[in-house]
């Protein structure tokens, strides 16, 4: 037998790094402390209590009274495939709403369930207007309408408000992924008219990824229940007159998750006790700052970042009137080599910020201020190192100028 590195067996030590990307973030304590309280049987009166007070504590934070608010387990996208691959059979047609590289994962997935796939599109740095989306759903006639609401590959965030309406005249659901928004954004799944709303723990509400938030309307939820597949001699739910084929996968099939969920407690899988403990401490955390007030100290984040890194000299990427407020895009100055900033951030002052995808590789940096890391000294911090970092590259930036701006944008 080969022998076995020594550092294998070494505690896990890693560096306290400030995270100032488009996200994971830094947990905030009180989730991680939440993670460390002791396992329950997944069945345990406690246990399924607790499932409960996750169940009621999503809802203010989705924006809805839809009962069936809970939590897939897995990452962000284990909720975005659960939504997708319980909603759409092969061969309904579906309308993405396309602004970014999420916008691009939807259309994956969905090839994936073999859904015909149509789209409305924007360029990276704009939204989609309501009218073209309006125009694209008269044309196509979807069975469902998918969109991302807040695309950290662009840092736009898609408006929502009448999306809702113009799908579901259409006889269309709507589908949207709040995943980097919720918690940090208003998410309004109830005065949207979204059908679905899935999110993840590791941005805005300042969690660990592990765990994705979702709520379902009673309409998804009826259509969901058409769809239900019965394997003989284990599941004996009545079939509905005109259910569809079966889903092509049990661990994301939301009608047997949502009778995990349920007063029923069917057994599905052994849910991720140390993960729920987590999604409800980060729901407990927001719902106690208040929403209005954690909506607007991600705002003054946000502004206070695009304003310091004006002051710098630096181009901020996209459309202003559309931008999220939790991640801000930044071109990297010509003849400036943009990973060695990133290196020397890391290396130089254990800040952590983002490269991009696809068309924006190379060319911009995208700077997070979510969640336990919105706050007004990390955001002075990350611009006083970018700032020196720009320097020791050779790049001519007015000195001493973006903390100040950023103060001043921060009260604004």
């Amino acid at each position: 037998m080969p022998e076995l590195d020594p550092l294998l067996f070494g505690e896990i030590d890693p560096p306290q790094r400030l995270l100032m990307g488009p996200g994971p973030i830094n947990a905030h304590p009180r989730v991680l402390r939440a993670m460390s309280a002791d396992l329950l049987g997944q069945f345990d009166p406690e246990m399924t209590a607790f499932m409960n007070q996750v169940m009621a504590l999503y809802r203010p934070i989705f924006g809805t009274a839809n009962p069936w608010t809970m939590l897939i387990d897995g990452t962000a996208r284990a909720g975005i495939e659960a939504a997708l691959v319980s909603l759409v059979a092969p061969g309904e047609r579906v309308l993405v709403v396309n602004f970014g590289r999420f916008g691009l994962l939807l259309t994956e997935i969905l090839t994936r369930v073999g859904a015909v796939i149509e789209t409305v599109d924007a360029n990276w740095g704009e939204v989609v207007p309501m009218e073209a989306i309006a125009t694209a759903i008269e044309r196509t006639s979807p069975r469902l309408v998918a969109t991302i609401h807040g695309d950290t590959s662009t840092t736009m965030a898609q408006p929502l408000e009448g999306l809702g309406d113009l799908a579901h005249a259409a006889g269309a659901l709507l589908y949207v992924d709040a995943t980097a928004t919720i918690g940090g954004m208003e998410i309004a799944a109830d005065r949207w008219g979204a059908d679905i709303v899935t999110g993840g723990l590791q941005k805005c509400l300042g969690g660990p990824s592990g765990s994705a938030p979702i709520t379902i309307s009673d309409a998804a939820a009826a259509h969901i229940g058409k769809r239900r597949h019965v394997e003989k001699g284990i599941r004996r739910d009545d079939i509905a007159d005109g259910a569809g084929p079966r889903i092509g996968s049990n661990y994301f099939d939301l009608a047997m998750i949502m009778d995990y969920w349920s007063e029923k407690r069917l057994n599905h899988h052994t849910e991720a006790t140390s993960m729920l403990y987590a999604a409800r401490e980060c729901a407990r955390i927001a719902l106690g700052e208040g929403l209005a007030a954690r909506y607007g100290r991600h705002a003054s984040a946000g502004r206070a970042m695009t304003a310091g890194l004006r002051a710098m000299g630096l181009t901020v990427f996209g459309d202003d009137a559309h931008r999220m407020t939790n991640v801000t895009g930044v071109y990297i100055p010509s003849g400036v080599d943009g990973e060695a900033v990133r290196q020397a951030m890391r290396d130089q002052f254990e800040i952590e910020i983002g490269t991009a995808f696809g068309p924006l590789q190379g060319q911009i940096w995208r700077i997070g201020a979510m969640g336990y890391n919105a706050m007004k000294h990390k955001v002075l911090l990350t611009l006083a190192a970018l700032e020196a970092c720009l320097r020791a590259e050779g790049f001519a930036l007015p000195l001493g100028e973006a903390v100040p701006a950023a103060l001043e944008a921060w009260e604004a």
